[in-house]
């Protein structure tokens, strides 16, 4: 069984050996893991090859031209705009890799600002939640949106990135659910060190160097959790794994790369998809282990609330026009289309509505790439 990990980055090439040390700490085989590194045009890529290399671990790194070449070898070129440029959405390119090669059962989403926490293993504490069975924690909010930092919100008071301002001052009930294996379809590990926080609240924080001033501790974190039905939570996909099935539905929206200049949610929002599309399917997400340690590097907290603040708007909406929809007895793709039309028809701003027709093509190109597409190469570097 072989895993894929994608990495999007431009400045941390240690990023591999991080990664690569805590499996190697913790006696996992990375050998079946097959990195996937994002780079772009402008990165000396030798670097990051040269990572792999003193490993003898399998990947490759593609920047922007490699991703080109990519598409156009496999007949995808239309394609190509799906894919925004220089983004952290960028993911999707490695989402659809993940897709077209159906050795890989998993994917593992991993920042290159983020290293793991050594008294977890990484890569098997994420297998291990993609098959868990058993009792856990099912958490709902009065607002239908759970806070995923609701273990230590007394302490911190603390809402992460994405989260809707008009759903804070939700009151949390918990309760003791038994899941079976296989019904766990994403594994979302949280952040020690700096909070995933959105720039409005790391002013609020006090710091003007898009961090924070509040850091996380191990401690701070007691159990992992799922969240009920028709309940929201922020997905992050800095420390994040899936199973492949996931992919029709997980398209990375497309930030930065936009008319609107927005940033900074493309992970929040295919997040809330993905939850409507696996409450109809009675499939989970379990957050909380394995932990990784976010060293956010230093950056005008103000650039972030220039790219945020256009979308703060449409961040407010865009779980509201899916909170009534009913999928239940659909499929993968029937269920995914309703939505992309959903947001389309129904978006209450344009960016929503824009959003919801690049939905809509990621899901013509899934549907039809296994019979359109080659398998992509791959092998070691």
């Amino acid at each position: 069984m072989k895993s894929l990990v994608i990495i999007p980055s431009v400045r941390n090439p240690h990023v591999i050996s991080d990664y690569i040390s805590n499996a190697i700490e913790h006696d996992f085989n990375y050998k079946n893991l097959f990195f996937l590194i994002l780079t772009e045009d402008f990165v000396d890529k030798s670097k990051y090859e040269k990572e792999l290399k003193d490993y003898n671990a399998d990947g490759l790194v593609m920047n922007e031209k490699d991703r080109g070449e990519f598409l156009k070898e496999n007949d995808l070129s239309e394609f190509e705009g799906l894919i925004p440029k220089r983004s952290h959405a960028e993911t999707s390119f490695g989402l659809l890799y993940l897709y077209l090669n159906k050795e890989f059962d998993y994917a593992f989403l991993i920042d290159d600002d983020t290293r793991p926490e050594n008294a977890f293993d990484f890569f098997g504490q994420h297998i291990k939640n993609l098959n868990f069975s058993g009792e856990i924690t099912e958490v709902s909010s009065s607002k239908g949106w759970v806070n995923v930092l609701y273990q230590n919100f007394a302490k911190f008071r603390l809402y992460p990135r994405g989260f809707p301002y008009s759903k804070m001052g939700e009151e949390i009930t918990t309760k003791r659910v038994k899941i079976n294996e296989g019904d766990v379809w994403m594994s979302q590990g949280l952040w020690t060190n700096v909070p995933d926080l959105d720039a409005i609240r790391i002013l609020m924080d006090g710091d003007l160097n898009g961090q924070s001033k509040t850091r996380l501790s191990v401690s701070d974190f007691t159990e992992n959790f799922v969240v009920a039905k028709r309940n929201f939570l922020t997905i992050c996909s800095m420390n994040l794994a899936l199973r492949r099935e996931i992919v029709p539905f997980f398209y990375q929206f497309p930030m930065d790369d936009n008319p609107w200049k927005i940033g900074r949610f493309d992970d929040i929002w295919s997040g809330v998809v993905a939850k409507v599309i696996l409450d109809s399917l009675n499939k989970y997400v379990i957050t909380g282990f394995p932990l990784c340690q976010h060293n956010k590097a230093p950056r005008s907290t103000f650039k972030d609330l220039i790219s945020e603040a256009p979308g703060y708007e449409s961040n407010e909406y865009f779980s509201e026009s899916l909170s009534t929809l009913n999928l239940e007895g659909n499929g993968v793709f029937s269920s995914a289309r309703m939505v992309a039309n959903k947001l389309i028809n129904n978006g209450r701003t344009d960016f929503i509505k824009f959003c919801g027709f690049k939905f809509m093509q990621w899901i013509d190109l899934i549907e039809n790439v296994e019979s359109k597409a080659k398998v992509g190469k791959h092998g070691n570097v």
